[in-house]
């Protein structure tokens, strides 16, 4: 840990120059103590770094100072530091090491092609924290120790104990196998099994976890994404309401935002779209379409239409007239 901390401190200091204890500290994630102790480390090895004191002080390295690495041509740092620039980087608690692996990809370049590559992922964005309409975006947190914890379980395939919260049930501990992690829409699941039976764990209800000695029962070898079709299936294929519905491409969001899942999307004559989406329950439905008014409309099943036909009536009864 420290060593790569201590390769992140020279790389920092070899693209941004001068830099003050504090700013190398809030970058590094560390105490400026810890930061003083790295950096008498890396004069004791060699490393030409000296401090310049004053009220625009801070560390820097001697002129020249470079550690050679090859291996990435332009387009291969773009994609990577384009990457970068959204908010996925924070998926399964990974965020600092993303950085610290930007820091290398950018010192990895050839002088002339190190400005060029930075400025060209500046014009890219990646998953603004808003969209056009102003909204942020829901993404569910994962504290950083429970994280940190199912990671372990996953990558050393070893059992994992996690005190989980289901939806409409108080929290209870249980034991499970983890096979691996998923990610969509800034969702987190766990994909595992117990008792040899598939289960799906969305991570934001996970409130505890402990990577246990035991290895976990699991193949060798896994494939992620057909394991995340076959779970998606079976998910889509329970207690579910499946709406087929219209709707204005202006409300396509909104709608994927409140649908369980939309599973087939083709546009209409008039420009509309026509989804296919999955509900909780027929109350979900009514709600849901209920939310974009008439820029909507559900043609199955039946229930659904006469439910939001006798409430649209029920409003217009309501007004109707004077107070």
């Amino acid at each position: 840990m420290r060593a790569d901390r201590l390769v992140s401190l020279v790389l920092l200091l070899r693209q941004r120059g001068r830099l003050t204890a504090d700013a190398l500290a809030r970058e590094l994630e560390v105490s400026t103590r810890t930061v003083l102790r790295d950096i008498d480390a890396l004069s004791a090895a060699g490393v030409p770094v000296y401090a310049e004191r004053g009220r625009h002080g801070g560390f820097a390295l001697l002129p020249g100072f470079r550690t050679e690495l090859t291996g990435l041509n332009h387009e291969e740092a773009l994609a990577l530091l384009t990457a970068g620039s959204g908010r996925g980087e924070q998926a399964f608690g990974l965020g600092s090491a993303l950085a610290s692996a930007m820091r290398k990809v950018v010192d990895a370049l050839p002088e002339g092609h190190r400005s060029t590559a930075s400025d060209a992922a500046q014009r890219f964005l990646v998953e603004p924290e808003t969209d056009l309409l102003s909204r942020r975006p829901v993404v569910e947190e994962v504290p950083g120790a429970v994280m940190l914890e199912i990671r372990r379980a996953v990558l050393a395939g070893r059992k994992l104990r996690i005190h989980y919260a289901a939806a409409g049930q108080p929290p209870r501990w249980r034991t499970v196998d983890p096979i691996g992690l998923v990610t969509v829409r800034d969702r987190g699941y766990l994909l595992a099994t117990r008792g040899g039976a598939d289960r799906t764990y969305r991570l934001s209800r996970v409130l505890a976890a402990e990577e246990l000695p035991e290895p976990a029962q699991r193949p060798n070898q896994v494939d992620l994404d057909r394991a995340w079709r076959e779970r998606c299936a079976q998910f889509l294929s329970s207690d579910h309401i499946a709406v087929l519905v219209r709707v204005k491409p202006a409300r396509r969001e909104q709608l994927l935002s409140t649908a369980v899942a939309v599973r087939a999307a083709e546009p209409d004559d008039d420009g509309w779209l026509r989804l296919e989406a999955t509900f909780q329950d027929l109350w979900h439905a009514e709600w849901a379409l209920w939310q974009l008014g008439t820029d909507a409309e559900a043609l199955t099943p039946q229930e659904l239409r006469a439910s939001l036909h006798d409430r649209a009536a029920a409003i217009a009864a309501r007004y109707r007239g004077s107070p």
